[in-house]
């Protein structure tokens, strides 16, 4: 059994998704971080860096409890802990595939959650905020666009972790105040995958578990 402790957010869906994909049996264990249940000494045990999503696999290496905080850590652990092609072995592919990982980690997720927090609903009207991170999200878009012209997926022609990383942030197209149709390549991408059970059923977690 894995515990998977999280909340409706991109970074939270990425691990459901995951655990979805993989069809690993898992208990949701919500962490409302509306409520500040992020900053709970039960959940700092296993995340020090109070952020979700956080996973204890009690059948971990060795059959030992491990807990695994990072929600890209998380997807290449499940991934390779189930030997799975979502996170290929061979090495050109899994360079290829790590790199898109870390774009998304790096880039992708921080710069899109800033714009987030300073267009959707902001607390204070930052015109600074709101048009840098705006420009570097619709960049991140076309970067995103440029790489899915000439191939199906982030990494190549195989769905990988890479997508399902940039998946949920794509998601929030709409709070980034961006227009899907002025990257066609992307559109087609992410219509794509939201046609998958495994990405539907995880999208809604914590909410349907």
């Amino acid at each position: 059994m894995i515990h998977l402790h999280t909340w409706a957010t991109p970074n939270g869906r990425k691990a459901s998704i995951m655990l979805e994909e993989l069809g690993l049996e898992y208990e949701v264990h919500p962490v409302n971080i509306s409520k500040d249940e992020q900053f709970e000494p039960d959940f700092l045990a296993i995340a020090p860096n109070n952020r979700i999503p956080a996973i204890v696999d009690e059948e971990g290496p060795g059959g030992e409890p491990l807990s695994i905080f990072e929600s890209g850590a998380i997807l290449v652990y499940l991934a390779e802990k189930t030997g799975s092609g979502l996170y290929p072995t061979e090495p050109v592919a899994r360079a290829k595939v790590m790199q898109w990982l870390m774009w998304q980690m790096g880039g992708l997720g921080p710069m899109v959650g800033q714009a987030h927090h300073f267009l959707f609903n902001p607390k204070e009207v930052v015109p600074y905020g709101q048009k840098r991170y705006h420009n570097e999200t619709k960049r991140l878009y076309g970067v995103m666009d440029k790489q899915l012209a000439n191939n199906e997926y982030l990494a190549g022609e195989n769905y990988s972790i890479a997508d399902i990383s940039c998946y949920p942030w794509i998601s929030r197209f709409e709070r980034h105040q961006v227009d899907l149709n002025e990257f066609p390549n992307v559109k087609r991408w992410f219509d794509q995958i939201s046609e998958r059970e495994a990405v539907q059923k995880g999208m809604a977690v914590p909410f349907a578990n």
